[in-house]
């Protein structure tokens, strides 16, 4: 079948069949003409044509129903809106029942993401001196809950289909002065903790996983969160769960966790004994009752997220275009807190993929891009440099080094070329939505050649 006779129509019935065949020089071929149709999609939205996708809402986030607004009103005439003073907590009552859905003992509540990345590094006693290997292809809450306890956050690149870490660049990072790795589950998807873990107990190193973005993701037989040392999530208003902030801490160490409560809890234990080192990052009872409020038909979201993004995956499967984030063997499922592809617009006419997007949201589709620049390309790499604390404890060629190292072209083009469609509503949609999509990206590879018009 030529080029030209690849339609929209073709793709989402012939994908699906298995039935792919793909040339790197750009061109699709090797399609059986099962269905017979040759139906034009017709003239881009952004050039005039009818948009794919017209007056059709998608799913609103943050997610908001009965049950939130009650555990909210309950929260609220209670009285009671600090765990401390709170007997029957709203906090403790969620941690117990998040922590089992993860099949952990034990999770603690902070105020954020950061905060609960940044209790991990407290707990673990890592500090000024001390350096923790991590991804430049994330929030800036990563990096800031290690420099907070002013250790050297040192960045590796990526796997660049993966957009996770690469574990061999992450090993070659190691120094005597390494004490932890933090993976970043990045969309909600799983790292290579098979290899980082393997790489952690080569050279006793600890494993903070950012499971951030990962709710109830699994990995061979485990969630995120629960592989490593210590995990922590985010509960921020674009999360697949979220109380506008919030975050937490998992693990299954008695002993780790309890320090964990402890340094979130202003170093003061559960008995009241100030005794460490520690920030107040305690869970609200009101971000405790939004939380509480989600979890019945939390676990379901996450399946019909996973139907839908398996059902994208097949119908893009052997599309050279646009193609979806690897997952390394032993993913069970993801949070798919985004659905991420990389556009290759060497199959759309080298057209950039900026038109790519224009072009695609004028027919009713929310596609972006994510991260525009590696966090080693902000200037927060130059001011701690002239920090008097860095100065002493990291040596002037330490720092020379680290600074001549900030180089990271598998991050830079993963910038550069990642389309993400937003996980926690969109992706609740029916088939049909998902549907409207795969139309989407179809009529504009059929119309590249009008791409560069945009």
């Amino acid at each position: 079948m030529k080029k030209k006779d690849f339609t929209r129509r073709q793709f989402v019935s012939v994908v699906s069949a298995g039935s792919v065949g793909v040339v790197a020089s750009g061109a699709v071929t090797g399609f059986d003409k099962i269905t017979g149709m040759t139906q034009s999609t017709g003239k881009l939205a952004i050039l005039g044509g009818d948009p794919v996708r017209k007056n059709k809402p998608w799913h609103s986030w943050p997610f908001i129903d009965k049950n939130v607004v009650d555990s909210i009103i309950k929260t609220t005439n209670s009285g009671k809106w600090c765990r401390m003073g709170a007997p029957n907590s709203t906090v403790t009552a969620f941690e117990k029942e998040f922590s089992g859905m993860l099949g952990a003992r034990f999770f603690v509540g902070t105020g954020s993401g950061t905060q609960a990345l940044n209790t991990c590094v407290e707990a673990l006693e890592i500090g000024a001196g001390d350096e923790v290997i991590t991804s430049p292809y994330s929030d800036m809450g990563t990096i800031a809950s290690i420099l907070v306890c002013r250790a050297l956050p040192v960045m590796a690149d990526l796997d660049p289909d993966s957009y996770q870490l690469d574990p061999d660049d992450v090993e070659r990072k190691i120094t005597p002065n390494t004490k932890a790795i933090m993976p970043v589950h990045i969309m909600g998807v799983p790292c290579n903790m098979e290899r980082i873990m393997a790489i952690a107990k080569k050279h006793n190193l600890k494993v903070i996983e950012d499971a951030c973005q990962a709710h109830l993701a699994e990995y061979k037989g485990k969630k995120l969160g629960t592989i490593g040392d210590l995990g922590s999530f985010s509960f921020q208003e674009s999360k697949v769960i979220s109380c506008g902030e919030g975050g937490g801490v998992v693990g299954n160490d008695d002993v780790m966790m309890e320090r964990v409560f402890t340094v979130q809890n202003h170093g003061t234990t559960r008995k009241g004994i100030t005794e460490r080192i520690g920030p107040k990052y305690r869970m609200t009872e009101f971000e405790g009752a939004i939380l509480m409020g989600q979890m019945p038909g939390f676990k379901e979201r996450h399946e019909i997220r996973n139907r839908n993004a398996n059902y994208l995956r097949s119908k893009l499967k052997d599309f050279p275009g646009l193609v979806p984030q690897k997952q390394y063997d032993g993913t069970a499922s993801s949070a798919y807190y985004k659905f991420a592809m990389t556009y290759h617009k060497e199959h759309f006419n080298n057209a950039d993929r900026s038109k790519f997007l224009k072009a695609v949201t004028a027919e009713g589709i929310g596609l972006s891009g994510y991260i525009a620049n590696g966090l080693h390309k902000e200037p927060w790499t130059d001011y701690i440099m002239n920090l008097k604390v860095y100065q002493k404890m990291y040596s002037p060629a330490r720092l020379q080094k680290y600074k001549s190292e900030l180089n990271f072209p598998n991050c830079d083009n993963v910038c550069r070329d990642v389309v993400i469609l937003n996980g926690p509503g969109p992706l609740l949609g029916t088939q049909e939505d998902m549907d409207d999509i795969i139309n989407a990206v179809m009529k504009i590879y059929e119309n590249r050649d009008k791409l560069n018009s945009i």
